[in-house]
């Protein structure tokens, strides 16, 4: 085996390698996988540091990429103190990890993602010896605490969280971000611009291949198929789409509605106390959290892909990935009318509701289903859009960005 950064015999030098720290379960974590896979595809060796599931190895490959699996579990819907040791406990465990693979490696670049954003600063041993170091923030930190931890609303914890993301920004050779929102952003906190990249989470067409799967027909087993793929977080209004759900069968019985719901997250067991007090117990399914590239199928089988977000500062600045991954499966779309859904997919390319209304909700939908010119032209638009913003186009400026730094 040639090491890092040495000629083996043919005279072609290898590629250093990327280092990815990231605090998730790194197989189940699309972002993170794409770009990757991407840094994978173009000969240079990936080695993620991330989560460990029950029952995972320590050391682990998935197509191409080095995973080592540091021995920390997410303890999803926990309080903000849970959170804030959770965090701490994989900081100290990923930092540890870096410097010692950095021996071996010789990392050309260290990537990391947040949340949480200060987990740039595991990665400070490597930027002290020059590795540059990328910020991945997927998300407005301050802002999401805000929403998901009521206690975090308190001024100082605020500006505790801004601090911290200041600071891990400065940490930072270049910062990417999901959205021109979030960029704007940070921008209005004092960020330079030129230090900002922005890397739209849209999926990849490798993946979501509507071609790849056997076509289904618009209802055409006669029953109407909605599906949801993602967490059952608060973040999600699914309570909303659920009574959207209710509302449907109850006005329309003969479509013999259903509705699957993929994922997991600590509002399942509210949600599925709600769907049987609706009476919907036997028309929705809760199939749990599975594989990503099973999704794709998943998705092939249904007839519209639902994407419900309760509107706050941080979805504000959000941009859903179920959207474009949906309509790359030529499904059509109803969403939360945010900005950003309105901003990335315009004239009609998604059927949109106000947050919140059940009752719209329900009127989206039967839209779709009574008006089949209209759902063929959402459709086509939505196609539109994923096919120029896929991730084979988006992840260019991100693979320049990671060459760029590498060859520092």
């Amino acid at each position: 085996m040639v090491g890092a950064g040495l000629t083996p015999p043919g005279g072609t030098r290898a590629k250093r390698p990327v280092l990815m720290i990231v605090h998730s379960y790194y197989e189940e974590d699309p972002r993170v996988r794409r770009e990757a896979e991407a840094v994978v595809a173009t000969g240079r060796p990936v080695v993620v540091l991330g989560l460990r599931r029950p029952g995972d190895p320590v050391d682990a490959e998935l197509a191409g990429v080095r995973i080592r699996h540091l021995d920390v579990q997410r303890h999803q819907g926990a309080g903000f103190g849970v959170y804030l040791r959770e965090y701490l406990e994989f900081f100290g465990r990923a930092m540890w990890a870096a410097v010692r693979a950095h021996r071996r490696e010789r990392f050309a670049v260290v990537q990391v993602h947040s949340l949480p954003d200060f987990l740039a600063f595991a990665a400070l041993p490597l930027r002290l010896v020059g590795v540059p170091l990328v910020l991945d923030l997927h998300e407005a930190m301050a802002e999401f605490f805000r929403t998901r931890f009521p206690g975090t609303r308190n001024p100082l914890v605020h500006r505790l969280l801004l601090l911290q993301e200041r600071w891990s920004i400065a940490l930072s050779t270049t910062t990417i971000t999901v959205t021109e929102a979030m960029a704007d952003r940070l921008v209005g906190l004092g960020v330079a611009r030129d230090k900002l990249e922005i890397v739209i989470n849209s999926p990849s067409l490798a993946r979501f291949d509507a071609a790849a799967h056997p076509r289904r027909a618009f209802r055409e087993d006669g029953r109407l198929r909605l599906i949801y793929t993602g967490a059952l977080t608060p973040t999600y209004e699914l309570d909303v789409a659920l009574r959207a759900f209710a509302g449907l069968v109850e006005a329309r019985p003969e479509l013999d509605p259903a509705f699957d719901l993929y994922g997991r997250g600590d509002s399942e067991d509210r949600l599925r106390t709600l769907a049987s007090e609706l009476g919907m117990g036997d028309r929705v399914t809760f199939h749990g959290r599975i594989p990503i590239d099973d999704v794709p199928a998943a998705v092939a089988a249904a007839d519209i892909g639902v994407a419900p977000t309760r509107l706050d500062p941080f979805t504000a600045m959000s941009q859903s990935g179920k959207v474009y991954e949906y309509a790359a499966m030529g499904k059509p779309v109803v969403a939360s009318a945010l900005p950003m859904v309105e901003r990335n997919f315009p004239g009609g390319a998604v059927a949109t509701y106000p947050p919140g209304d059940a009752t719209a909700m329900t009127a989206a939908i039967l839209r779709l289903v009574d008006e089949p010119l209209y759902r063929e032209s959402v459709v086509a638009k939505a196609t539109a859009v994923v096919a120029a913003s896929a991730w084979e186009n988006a992840s260019r400026g991100y693979l320049k960005l990671i060459e760029r730094l590498a060859s520092r």
